[in-house]
């Protein structure tokens, strides 16, 4: 359910963004409806993405800046930024779409027009005359609307990313001196206090002094420190490259040669700024050890300096050779600046930086340098990452000091309230994925990681030691199948780990066995004797109940049936809603329908009886309680509530014909009275019994052996939660505790049978008939007087009875009960043959053969559909809105004449069934 109110959220959203009115849009859910139908759990195309951005880029109007926002996009490493594109290309290739975008952009704009229009007006208000109360209302308002357009989008995303990233996290506190002491740094320094000093003109000297001069600057510029000739100019971008000012006296070919050299400068000066930014600890450790891997190579730069410089000590050190000696190391700074700007401009941490550094390592496939120098950074870098990773593979524990790693813990949801809470979503919310914290190299496996950990976590809370057999360490390497297969061999451990403790030490499946027991009236023999003893106390109202002696009768039909050999048996408990099924039912529906508002009582307005509030509950401990949570429970109430009330109404009608037994001492014209009573209420028996059946035997025992198959067949806990709801879905669906229109139906029939029963039991309790003892042979004088007066007794009562059958009372009311009975019995046929039709709900059409195996009410139904037929052509002129019948006589004859022809039952007479003078047994239904 809450996949699909998602889609609608989205849906909504986008309507609403849109601007698309109601009266013009068949609703959100209609096209919620066809997403549902229409998406796939698998990606079975491949998005051309190149075309798509090809596509656009010729039908632009800007296609630079698009191109331009493209790569930046890329280079931020955007997830579905492809998947986008490609559909921002099929709007380009649909014209009624892209006229209707237009339309929606015009009437937005004209709005904002009139917005601007609003705005001049106050502006004219403001020159006119105004106090100075009106004047700091106005001034209010404006701060309030252009605070938040004060920063620039980018500013605002930068910021907002930063308080994601590292919410929930204490970070050590740098002492100021760092910041204070500015010549701690490797990079350079603008002494803005200190006065220039006087330099000779360069121009002034030798063109061998001014060589020799320039090369030391060189040297010190090299190193981050400003020479006498060359100055760094100051910049805004910390990251940007450098501009260096040189001395204009300078000889044009030395000038040369210093402008070849000078982006290795302004290059080191970048990388160090890189090194000394991002360490510091709101950085993360994966900057952390890219910063330490890029220092290494800095100190190998450094050893080359002053190699350099001692060449140019002993006097054998030339422009022309200092040229020479740096061609390497501008291709490794040139590699370095790319991947420090790329990460500083999309303020990358974590998994971020470890997909920017994978897709330059794979960018640079023909360039074995450029690939070895990327491959050592990016293994460096995700040294710290993978050490999280084999933590939570190996040990289901997560050491994320800075968020960081993928899965992220959720301390809002606690195990504990999986027995508490309906909604809680302990195991799909405690452990989760953050998708920006994925590297691209481990996106195929995010959810095998997840998985992993938390089968190990599960079973570390069980007080388990656990030790990995196939523990190694990880090493990133540009294929993948290496750390792909350390992945796979821990997650099958774990989910097999977490499998045997579940199924062998845990016991589920007995557990799941005991709670079929007795919320699916599996025992029957516990069931009948419980019913037998607590009939008494339920039918009183709930509060006038005590549970303690629910509790005691219980443990009484507990220990005295064959559930006592179930040694889960104590975890069943009794529980006293205060509210019925119905209203359970929508409660968890959530959803706000007509049906739901007819059902919909006040708490405070429900005065139910215990046959209503009753319901039993189970205690389940962890880690069972995974499986068996509160939700799963509240399911199984349902059904037993439903099942529950139905085998009560059965009794009701059985002991209804016990009492009846009577009604052979009737006289002639009284019997055909009780006759029609009798017949109405053995096809109310038909009916309930029936209906029973087809919820035991072809709903929940036929689900219970599939449950039972996939359960043999699983790999890991996951696969028991999916079969486990499906189970209890499928239930709650075949027995139409999931549909309003059929349950109200139901519940109606439901209310009729115990009514009709009440009414006959009230003319049958004054007398009692004891024909056994007239028959035992005995002829003493006190049981002849005994059975006079019993004569007697039964003489009067029979006139009574007489009397009673005769009056018009008794007729209409029976009349009553059996017209009543009978429009609810075909709505609820009707109804069936509906969904059967619209919604392929064939499994129901099982309730329709076993009701009207003998054609009884087909006349019923099909007048039902004429008359719907002929309603729905004056509907039409009346109303001028045209309506179709849900199905046409003929095509209902049709259909019940194949499904009978098919079938091929046992005929009976109707009238004979109706007129029969002699009840029949509760076990002839």
């Amino acid at each position: 359910m809450s996949h699909e109110f998602k889609i609608h959220h989205y849906v909504s959203e986008l309507i609403k963004k849109l601007g698309v009115k109601s009266s013009a849009s068949p609703g959100a859910e209609v096209y919620t409806d066809m997403l549902q139908k229409n998406m796939t759990p698998y990606i079975t195309t491949q998005v051309s993405a190149h075309a798509a951005r090809q596509k656009l880029t010729e039908q632009s109007l800007t296609a630079r800046e698009f191109l331009h926002k493209y790569d930046e996009l890329k280079l931020k490493n955007t997830r579905d930024l492809d998947s986008l594109v490609y559909l921002l290309s099929k709007i380009c290739d649909d014209a009624e779409l892209k006229t209707f975008l237009a339309k929606t952009f015009v009437d937005k704009k004209t709005f904002a027009e009139g917005q601007i229009t609003v705005t001049d007006e106050l502006a004219d208000l403001a020159s006119a005359k105004m106090t100075a109360e009106e004047l700091e209302k106005i001034k209010a308002q404006l701060i309030e609307v252009t605070s938040v357009s004060s920063l620039s989008t980018s500013d605002a995303l930068k910021k907002l990313l930063k308080e994601k990233q590292t919410r929930h996290v204490t970070l050590p506190l740098q002492p100021d001196w760092i910041n204070q002491r500015l010549y701690l740094t490797m990079n350079f320094v603008s002494d803005i206090g200190c006065q220039e000093m006087e330099v000779v003109p360069l121009g002034s000297l030798p063109q061998l002094l001014q060589e020799a001069a320039i090369i030391e600057d060189l040297l010190y510029c090299c190193e981050g420190i400003e020479g006498k000739y060359i100055q760094a100019l100051p910049h805004h971008d910390s990251f940007a490259a450098k501009d260096f000012r040189v001395d204009l006296s300078l000889d044009c070919s030395l000038r040369e040669f210093v402008r070849r050299l000078l982006p290795v400068c302004s290059s080191y000066s970048t990388v160090i700024q890189f090194i000394e930014e991002k360490s510091g600890f709101c950085f993360g450790l994966v900057n952390h050890a890219l910063s330490a891997a890029i220092r290494i190579l800095v100190k190998d730069y450094i050893v080359l300096i002053a190699q350099i410089e001692h060449q140019n000590c002993m006097g054998q050190l030339t422009l022309q050779k200092f040229w020479f000696y740096m061609q390497p190391t501008m291709r490794t700074l040139e590699i370095l600046v790319s991947v420090v700007s790329s990460i500083d401009r999309c303020e990358c941490r974590g998994g971020a930086v470890l997909s920017l550094l994978h897709e330059k390592t794979t960018n640079l496939i023909g360039d074995t340098k450029g690939q070895q120098l990327c491959l050592y950074l990016t293994q460096y870098a995700c040294v710290p990452y993978f050490e999280m990773l084999e933590k939570w593979i190996y040990k289901g524990i997560i050491l994320d000091p800075y968020s960081e790693f993928l899965v992220e813990e959720n301390d809002a949801f606690q195990k504990e309230k999986l027995q508490e809470d309906f909604n809680d979503a302990y195991w799909e919310q405690h452990y989760i994925i953050r998708e920006e914290r994925i590297p691209v190299f481990l996106q195929r496996v995010a959810d095998k990681i997840l998985n992993t950990g938390k089968y190990l976590n599960v079973v570390r809370q069980c007080g388990k030691d656990i030790q990995c057999p196939t523990a190694q360490e990880i090493v990133y390497t540009i294929k993948e199948k290496q750390y792909f297969e350390h992945i796979e061999r821990a997650y099958d451990y774990a989910s097999k780990l977490l499998l045997n403790l579940l199924m062998e030490e845990k016991a589920l499946m007995p557990i799941l066995s005991s709670i079929k027991h007795y919320f699916l009236l599996d025992q029957g023999d516990f069931i009948v004797q419980f019913m037998d003893m607590a009939e008494e106390e339920l039918k009183k109202p709930m509060n006038d109940i005590m549970c303690t002696r629910l509790e005691t009768l219980l443990e009484l039909a507990l220990r005295t049936s064959t559930a006592n050999a179930d040694p889960y048996k104590d975890d069943l408990k009794v529980n006293l809603l205060n509210y019925d099924l119905i209203t359970q039912l929508f409660t968890i529906l959530m959803i706000e329908t007509k049906q739901e508002k007819d059902y919909k009582v006040a708490s405070t307005d429900l005065h139910l009886s215990g046959l209503e509030a009753f319901t039993f509950d189970y205690v389940v401990k962890w880690p069972v309680s995974l499986v068996i949570s509160r939700k799963a429970l509240t399911r199984y109430q349902m059904l037993f509530r439903h099942l529950f009330y139905c085998k009560h109404v059965e009794r009701q009608l059985c002991n209804v014909w016990l009492n009846n037994k009577i009604a052979k001492m009737f006289a002639r014209h009284s019997t055909k009275w009780y006759a029609t009573a009798f017949a109405l209420r053995q096809r109310m028996l038909n009916f309930v019994q029936n209906f029973e059946y087809y919820m035991m035997f072809e709903v929940i025992e036929p689900n219970w052996q599939l449950f039972e198959a996939n359960l043999e067949q699983v790999s890991n806990i996951d696969d028991v939660l999916v079969h486990h709801s499906d189970f209890l879905n499928s239930c709650l669906k075949d027995c139409m505790l999931t549909s309003p229109k059929l349950l109200k139906i139901v519940h109606k029939l439901m209310v009729v049978c115990v009514t009709f029963s009440n009414f006959l039991q009230k003319n049958s309790t004054n007398f009692e008939f004891n024909g056994p003892t007239e028959m035992m042979g005995f002829h003493s004088e006190e049981v002849k007087g005994e059975l006079d007066k019993k004569r007697t007794s039964t003489k009067i009562f029979l006139e009574h009875v007489d009397h009673l059958a005769g009056s018009a009372s008794f007729e209409n009311s029976i009349k009553k009960f059996g017209q009543n009975f009978t429009c609810f019995l075909v709505e609820l046929l009707d109804k069936i043959m509906e969904l059967s039709v619209t919604n392929c709900e064939h499994k129901l059409m099982n309730m329709l053969y076993r009701l009207d195996f003998n054609n009884f009410y087909t006349k019923q139904l099909e007048a039902l559909s004429a008359q719907r037929l002929h309603i729905d052509p004056l509907s039409k002129n009346q109303l001028n809105q045209p309506k179709r019948g849900k199905h046409g006589s003929n095509s209902f004859r049709q259909k019940l004449s194949s499904r009978h022809a098919s079938s091929s039952p046992v005929r009976i007479n109707s009238d004979e069934f109706q007129n029969k003078d002699k009840p029949a047994s509760p076990d002839q239904s």
